[in-house]
Protein backbone atom coordinates (compact mmCIF):
# COMPACT_ATOMS: atom_id res chain seq x y z
CA UNK A 1 0.00 0.00 0.00
CA UNK A 2 2.85 2.41 0.76
CA UNK A 3 4.18 1.80 -2.70
CA UNK A 4 0.80 2.64 -4.09
CA UNK A 5 0.66 5.96 -2.14
CA UNK A 6 4.13 6.93 -3.29
CA UNK A 7 3.19 6.21 -6.81
CA UNK A 8 0.08 8.35 -6.46
CA UNK A 9 2.11 11.25 -5.10
CA UNK A 10 4.45 11.11 -8.06
CA UNK A 11 1.53 11.03 -10.47
CA UNK A 12 -0.24 13.87 -8.71
CA UNK A 13 2.92 15.92 -8.86
CA UNK A 14 3.25 15.74 -12.59
CA UNK A 15 -0.39 15.40 -13.76
CA UNK A 16 -2.55 18.44 -14.03
CA UNK A 17 -6.08 17.61 -13.33
CA UNK A 18 -8.93 19.70 -14.52
CA UNK A 19 -11.10 20.99 -11.79
CA UNK A 20 -14.08 19.25 -13.27
CA UNK A 21 -12.35 15.91 -13.01
CA UNK A 22 -10.72 16.48 -9.69
CA UNK A 23 -13.55 14.90 -7.74
CA UNK A 24 -13.39 11.72 -9.78
CA UNK A 25 -9.64 11.45 -9.32
CA UNK A 26 -9.95 11.92 -5.61
CA UNK A 27 -12.60 9.25 -5.43
CA UNK A 28 -10.36 6.86 -7.35
CA UNK A 29 -7.45 7.64 -5.03
CA UNK A 30 -9.62 7.11 -2.00
CA UNK A 31 -10.77 3.76 -3.29
CA UNK A 32 -7.19 2.73 -3.92
CA UNK A 33 -6.12 3.79 -0.44
CA UNK A 34 -9.08 2.12 1.22
CA UNK A 35 -8.44 -1.03 -0.77
CA UNK A 36 -4.95 -1.14 0.77
CA UNK A 37 -6.32 -1.33 4.29
CA UNK A 38 -8.32 -4.63 3.99
CA UNK A 39 -9.02 -7.50 1.74
CA UNK A 40 -12.53 -7.45 0.49
CA UNK A 41 -13.98 -10.95 0.34
CA UNK A 42 -17.03 -11.39 -1.78
CA UNK A 43 -19.85 -13.32 -0.22
CA UNK A 44 -20.24 -16.65 -1.97
CA UNK A 45 -23.22 -16.94 -4.17
CA UNK A 46 -25.68 -19.10 -2.33
CA UNK A 47 -26.26 -22.41 -3.98
CA UNK A 48 -29.95 -22.82 -4.54
CA UNK A 49 -31.45 -25.67 -2.65
CA UNK A 50 -32.36 -28.48 -4.95
CA UNK A 51 -35.97 -28.52 -5.87
CA UNK A 52 -37.56 -31.58 -4.38
CA UNK A 53 -38.55 -34.02 -7.05
CA UNK A 54 -41.92 -35.65 -6.76
CA UNK A 55 -41.54 -39.32 -7.60
CA UNK A 56 -44.33 -40.64 -9.76
CA UNK A 57 -44.55 -44.38 -10.02
CA UNK A 58 -46.25 -45.48 -13.21
CA UNK A 59 -48.07 -48.70 -12.63
CA UNK A 60 -48.41 -50.92 -15.63
CA UNK A 61 -52.06 -51.63 -16.35
CA UNK A 62 -52.62 -55.34 -16.73
CA UNK A 63 -55.72 -56.14 -18.78
CA UNK A 64 -58.19 -58.45 -17.08
CA UNK A 65 -57.88 -62.09 -18.12
CA UNK A 66 -60.23 -63.20 -20.87
CA UNK A 67 -61.92 -66.56 -21.01
CA UNK A 68 -60.25 -68.96 -23.40
CA UNK A 69 -62.44 -71.61 -25.00
CA UNK A 70 -61.44 -75.02 -23.76
CA UNK A 71 -59.75 -76.95 -26.54
CA UNK A 72 -61.44 -80.12 -27.66
CA UNK A 73 -59.58 -83.01 -26.13
CA UNK A 74 -60.42 -86.34 -27.70
CA UNK A 75 -61.10 -89.14 -25.31
CA UNK A 76 -58.33 -91.71 -25.04
CA UNK A 77 -58.42 -94.22 -27.85
CA UNK A 78 -59.01 -97.79 -26.93
CA UNK A 79 -56.45 -100.34 -28.04
CA UNK A 80 -57.72 -101.99 -31.17
CA UNK A 81 -58.19 -105.73 -31.03
CA UNK A 82 -58.23 -108.07 -33.96
CA UNK A 83 -61.77 -109.26 -34.63
CA UNK A 84 -62.83 -111.90 -37.13
CA UNK A 85 -64.34 -110.70 -40.40
CA UNK A 86 -68.12 -111.14 -40.17
CA UNK A 87 -69.83 -113.53 -42.58
CA UNK A 88 -72.47 -111.81 -44.72
CA UNK A 89 -75.32 -113.64 -46.45
CA UNK A 90 -77.22 -111.85 -49.19
CA UNK A 91 -80.85 -112.90 -49.44
CA UNK A 92 -81.96 -114.34 -52.77
CA UNK A 93 -85.37 -115.37 -54.04
CA UNK A 94 -86.68 -118.38 -52.13
CA UNK A 95 -84.55 -117.85 -49.01
CA UNK A 96 -86.09 -118.17 -45.56
CA UNK A 97 -84.70 -117.57 -42.11
CA UNK A 98 -85.06 -121.23 -41.25
CA UNK A 99 -83.20 -122.29 -44.37
CA UNK A 100 -80.41 -119.76 -43.79
CA UNK A 101 -80.10 -120.78 -40.14
CA UNK A 102 -79.83 -124.46 -41.11
CA UNK A 103 -77.29 -123.60 -43.81
CA UNK A 104 -74.93 -122.07 -41.25
CA UNK A 105 -75.76 -124.36 -38.35
CA UNK A 106 -77.48 -121.67 -36.27
CA UNK A 107 -80.79 -121.23 -34.54
CA UNK A 108 -83.40 -118.94 -36.03
CA UNK A 109 -83.40 -116.95 -32.78
CA UNK A 110 -79.63 -116.32 -33.00
CA UNK A 111 -79.96 -115.17 -36.61
CA UNK A 112 -82.86 -112.84 -35.80
CA UNK A 113 -81.15 -111.38 -32.75
CA UNK A 114 -77.91 -110.71 -34.64
CA UNK A 115 -79.80 -108.72 -37.28
CA UNK A 116 -82.59 -107.18 -35.21
CA UNK A 117 -85.29 -108.95 -37.24
CA UNK A 118 -88.64 -108.86 -35.49
CA UNK A 119 -90.78 -110.02 -38.39
CA UNK A 120 -89.34 -112.28 -41.13
CA UNK A 121 -91.94 -110.87 -43.52
CA UNK A 122 -89.89 -107.69 -43.82
CA UNK A 123 -86.93 -109.49 -45.43
CA UNK A 124 -86.18 -108.36 -48.97
CA UNK A 125 -84.23 -109.86 -51.85
CA UNK A 126 -80.73 -108.38 -51.83
CA UNK A 127 -80.77 -107.63 -48.10
CA UNK A 128 -77.57 -108.59 -46.29
CA UNK A 129 -77.65 -110.57 -43.06
CA UNK A 130 -74.84 -110.87 -40.54
CA UNK A 131 -74.12 -114.51 -39.76
CA UNK A 132 -72.85 -114.83 -36.16
CA UNK A 133 -70.14 -117.40 -35.57
CA UNK A 134 -71.04 -120.63 -33.87
CA UNK A 135 -68.73 -119.77 -30.98
CA UNK A 136 -70.57 -116.50 -30.39
CA UNK A 137 -73.90 -118.28 -30.57
CA UNK A 138 -72.74 -120.94 -28.12
CA UNK A 139 -71.34 -118.31 -25.76
CA UNK A 140 -74.61 -116.39 -25.82
CA UNK A 141 -76.60 -119.53 -25.08
CA UNK A 142 -74.26 -120.48 -22.21
CA UNK A 143 -74.07 -117.09 -20.52
CA UNK A 144 -74.47 -117.00 -16.78
CA UNK A 145 -75.68 -113.95 -14.89
CA UNK A 146 -72.96 -111.49 -13.99
CA UNK A 147 -73.05 -110.60 -10.29
CA UNK A 148 -73.94 -107.09 -9.19
CA UNK A 149 -74.35 -105.31 -12.53
CA UNK A 150 -74.67 -101.56 -12.44
CA UNK A 151 -78.22 -100.34 -11.76
CA UNK A 152 -80.49 -99.82 -14.75
CA UNK A 153 -84.18 -99.20 -15.19
CA UNK A 154 -86.07 -101.49 -17.57
CA UNK A 155 -89.21 -99.85 -18.93
CA UNK A 156 -91.94 -99.88 -21.58
CA UNK A 157 -92.03 -103.67 -22.00
CA UNK A 158 -94.26 -105.34 -24.60
CA UNK A 159 -94.96 -109.04 -25.30
CA UNK A 160 -96.04 -110.41 -28.66
CA UNK A 161 -96.51 -113.98 -29.85
CA UNK A 162 -95.11 -114.91 -33.23
CA UNK A 163 -96.94 -116.79 -35.96
CA UNK A 164 -94.69 -119.83 -35.48
CA UNK A 165 -95.23 -120.22 -31.74
CA UNK A 166 -92.47 -118.01 -30.41
CA UNK A 167 -92.60 -115.01 -28.12
CA UNK A 168 -91.09 -111.57 -28.61
CA UNK A 169 -90.19 -109.44 -25.60
CA UNK A 170 -89.48 -105.79 -26.39
CA UNK A 171 -88.51 -102.96 -24.07
CA UNK A 172 -85.80 -100.45 -23.29
CA UNK A 173 -83.30 -99.64 -20.56
CA UNK A 174 -82.73 -96.21 -19.04
CA UNK A 175 -79.23 -95.48 -17.79
CA UNK A 176 -79.71 -93.52 -14.57
CA UNK A 177 -76.52 -94.84 -12.96
CA UNK A 178 -74.54 -91.63 -13.59
CA UNK A 179 -71.90 -93.54 -15.61
CA UNK A 180 -71.76 -94.31 -19.35
CA UNK A 181 -72.28 -98.05 -19.81
CA UNK A 182 -71.52 -100.68 -22.41
CA UNK A 183 -72.09 -104.42 -22.80
CA UNK A 184 -75.58 -103.92 -21.41
CA UNK A 185 -77.52 -107.18 -21.45
CA UNK A 186 -81.05 -107.78 -20.20
CA UNK A 187 -82.32 -111.10 -18.87
CA UNK A 188 -85.88 -112.34 -18.51
CA UNK A 189 -87.39 -115.26 -16.65
CA UNK A 190 -90.92 -116.54 -17.26
CA UNK A 191 -92.52 -117.99 -14.15
CA UNK A 192 -95.47 -120.18 -13.41
CA UNK A 193 -98.08 -119.42 -10.81
CA UNK A 194 -96.11 -121.11 -8.03
CA UNK A 195 -93.04 -118.94 -8.82
CA UNK A 196 -91.14 -121.85 -10.33
CA UNK A 197 -88.97 -120.90 -13.27
CA UNK A 198 -90.03 -122.26 -16.62
CA UNK A 199 -87.70 -120.68 -19.15
CA UNK A 200 -85.24 -117.81 -19.35
CA UNK A 201 -83.49 -115.84 -22.08
CA UNK A 202 -81.41 -112.72 -22.50
CA UNK A 203 -80.28 -110.22 -25.10
CA UNK A 204 -78.03 -107.22 -25.63
CA UNK A 205 -79.46 -103.74 -26.06
CA UNK A 206 -79.19 -102.20 -29.52
CA UNK A 207 -76.69 -99.48 -28.55
CA UNK A 208 -73.05 -100.33 -27.91
CA UNK A 209 -72.73 -97.29 -25.63
CA UNK A 210 -75.59 -96.24 -23.36
CA UNK A 211 -74.78 -92.74 -22.18
CA UNK A 212 -76.03 -91.18 -18.95
CA UNK A 213 -79.75 -90.45 -19.21
CA UNK A 214 -79.99 -92.29 -22.52
CA UNK A 215 -82.37 -95.07 -23.50
CA UNK A 216 -81.52 -98.18 -25.49
CA UNK A 217 -84.09 -100.66 -26.83
CA UNK A 218 -83.79 -104.42 -26.71
CA UNK A 219 -85.57 -107.43 -28.18
CA UNK A 220 -85.54 -110.97 -26.79
CA UNK A 221 -86.98 -113.89 -28.70
CA UNK A 222 -88.19 -117.14 -27.22
CA UNK A 223 -88.08 -119.63 -30.07
CA UNK A 224 -90.84 -121.67 -28.43
CA UNK A 225 -93.03 -119.84 -25.97
CA UNK A 226 -94.09 -121.78 -22.87
CA UNK A 227 -97.66 -122.88 -22.84
CA UNK A 228 -98.39 -121.32 -19.49
CA UNK A 229 -96.67 -118.55 -17.56
CA UNK A 230 -98.28 -116.26 -15.07
CA UNK A 231 -95.57 -113.74 -14.42
CA UNK A 232 -92.16 -112.67 -15.58
CA UNK A 233 -89.06 -111.05 -14.18
CA UNK A 234 -86.82 -108.67 -16.14
CA UNK A 235 -83.42 -107.70 -14.78
CA UNK A 236 -80.11 -106.21 -15.95
CA UNK A 237 -77.86 -109.19 -16.54
CA UNK A 238 -74.65 -107.30 -17.25
CA UNK A 239 -73.45 -103.72 -17.60
CA UNK A 240 -69.94 -102.33 -17.20
CA UNK A 241 -68.56 -98.77 -17.13
CA UNK A 242 -67.88 -97.75 -20.71
CA UNK A 243 -64.47 -96.92 -22.08
CA UNK A 244 -65.62 -93.97 -24.18
CA UNK A 245 -62.30 -93.34 -25.90
CA UNK A 246 -63.17 -95.22 -29.07
CA UNK A 247 -66.77 -94.00 -29.38
CA UNK A 248 -67.81 -90.96 -31.40
CA UNK A 249 -70.89 -89.30 -29.91
CA UNK A 250 -71.06 -85.95 -31.72
CA UNK A 251 -73.77 -87.16 -34.10
CA UNK A 252 -77.27 -85.69 -34.33
CA UNK A 253 -80.35 -87.26 -35.90
CA UNK A 254 -82.32 -84.74 -37.94
CA UNK A 255 -85.61 -84.72 -39.87
CA UNK A 256 -86.85 -88.00 -38.38
CA UNK A 257 -90.14 -88.90 -40.08
CA UNK A 258 -92.40 -91.94 -40.35
CA UNK A 259 -94.64 -93.04 -43.17
CA UNK A 260 -97.19 -95.84 -43.02
CA UNK A 261 -100.32 -97.01 -41.31
CA UNK A 262 -98.46 -97.89 -38.15
CA UNK A 263 -99.81 -101.44 -37.92
CA UNK A 264 -97.74 -103.24 -40.55
CA UNK A 265 -94.83 -102.01 -42.61
CA UNK A 266 -93.71 -98.58 -41.41
CA UNK A 267 -90.91 -96.58 -43.05
CA UNK A 268 -88.70 -94.26 -41.03
CA UNK A 269 -86.40 -91.74 -42.71
CA UNK A 270 -84.01 -89.08 -41.50
CA UNK A 271 -80.46 -87.78 -41.63
CA UNK A 272 -77.37 -87.89 -39.41
CA UNK A 273 -75.28 -84.74 -38.96
CA UNK A 274 -71.71 -84.73 -37.62
CA UNK A 275 -71.32 -81.58 -35.49
CA UNK A 276 -68.07 -82.69 -33.85
CA UNK A 277 -64.41 -81.94 -34.65
CA UNK A 278 -63.50 -85.30 -36.19
CA UNK A 279 -64.50 -87.82 -38.80
CA UNK A 280 -66.95 -90.48 -37.64
CA UNK A 281 -66.63 -94.06 -38.90
CA UNK A 282 -68.77 -97.18 -38.49
CA UNK A 283 -71.84 -94.98 -38.05
CA UNK A 284 -75.10 -96.71 -37.11
CA UNK A 285 -78.55 -95.52 -36.18
CA UNK A 286 -81.01 -97.23 -33.83
CA UNK A 287 -84.71 -96.47 -34.32
CA UNK A 288 -87.35 -97.23 -31.68
CA UNK A 289 -91.12 -97.13 -32.24
CA UNK A 290 -93.71 -96.68 -29.47
CA UNK A 291 -97.45 -97.22 -29.21
CA UNK A 292 -99.99 -94.99 -27.46
CA UNK A 293 -99.03 -96.45 -24.06
CA UNK A 294 -95.35 -95.66 -24.71
CA UNK A 295 -94.46 -99.34 -25.03
CA UNK A 296 -91.74 -100.43 -27.43
CA UNK A 297 -93.39 -102.21 -30.37
CA UNK A 298 -90.61 -102.05 -32.97
CA UNK A 299 -86.86 -101.54 -33.10
CA UNK A 300 -84.30 -101.48 -35.88
CA UNK A 301 -80.53 -101.03 -36.01
CA UNK A 302 -79.28 -100.04 -39.47
CA UNK A 303 -76.32 -98.56 -41.30
CA UNK A 304 -77.05 -95.21 -43.01
CA UNK A 305 -76.33 -94.48 -46.66
CA UNK A 306 -72.73 -93.60 -45.75
CA UNK A 307 -71.22 -95.09 -42.62
CA UNK A 308 -68.32 -92.60 -42.69
CA UNK A 309 -69.40 -89.02 -41.99
CA UNK A 310 -66.78 -86.24 -42.16
CA UNK A 311 -66.71 -83.24 -39.85
CA UNK A 312 -69.70 -81.05 -40.70
CA UNK A 313 -71.03 -83.75 -43.04
CA UNK A 314 -74.45 -85.34 -43.25
CA UNK A 315 -75.87 -88.63 -44.48
CA UNK A 316 -79.38 -90.05 -44.79
CA UNK A 317 -81.03 -93.29 -43.73
CA UNK A 318 -84.17 -95.28 -44.45
CA UNK A 319 -85.49 -98.15 -42.33
CA UNK A 320 -88.55 -100.38 -42.63
CA UNK A 321 -90.11 -101.25 -39.28
CA UNK A 322 -92.55 -104.09 -38.61
CA UNK A 323 -94.39 -103.29 -35.36
CA UNK A 324 -95.54 -106.27 -33.32
CA UNK A 325 -98.31 -104.12 -31.86
CA UNK A 326 -99.73 -100.88 -32.99
CA UNK A 327 -100.31 -98.38 -34.17
CA UNK A 328 -96.96 -96.55 -34.04
CA UNK A 329 -97.47 -93.21 -32.34
CA UNK A 330 -93.93 -91.84 -32.18
CA UNK A 331 -90.35 -92.59 -33.18
CA UNK A 332 -87.00 -92.05 -31.49
CA UNK A 333 -83.57 -92.44 -33.10
CA UNK A 334 -80.01 -92.39 -31.77
CA UNK A 335 -76.85 -92.35 -33.91
CA UNK A 336 -73.45 -93.60 -32.79
CA UNK A 337 -70.09 -94.07 -34.43
CA UNK A 338 -66.45 -94.78 -33.78
CA UNK A 339 -63.36 -92.61 -33.84
CA UNK A 340 -60.87 -93.17 -36.63
CA UNK A 341 -58.10 -95.26 -35.14
CA UNK A 342 -54.58 -93.87 -35.44
CA UNK A 343 -52.20 -96.09 -37.43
Amino acid sequence: CWLALAHIRRMYKYITVQPALLGGVLVAIAISVVGCGQVVTLAPTPTPAPTPTVGIEVAAITPPPTATPAPYTPAPTATATVTPTPVIHQITAGDSLLGIANQYGLSVAALQEANGILDPRTLQVGQQLIIPSRDESAEEEGLTPTPTPLPLRIENVYFSETTIGGLWVLGEVLNDSGTPLEQVRVGITLQEDDNSETVEADGLVALDLVDVGERAPFTILFGAAPEHFERYQLFPLSAVPAYVGSYYRDLEVRNLQGNGEGYASYTATGSIYNFGPEEAVSVQVVITAYDALDRVIAMRQIVPEHNVVPRGGETTFTAVLAPVGGPIVRLEAVAQGRRLQSP
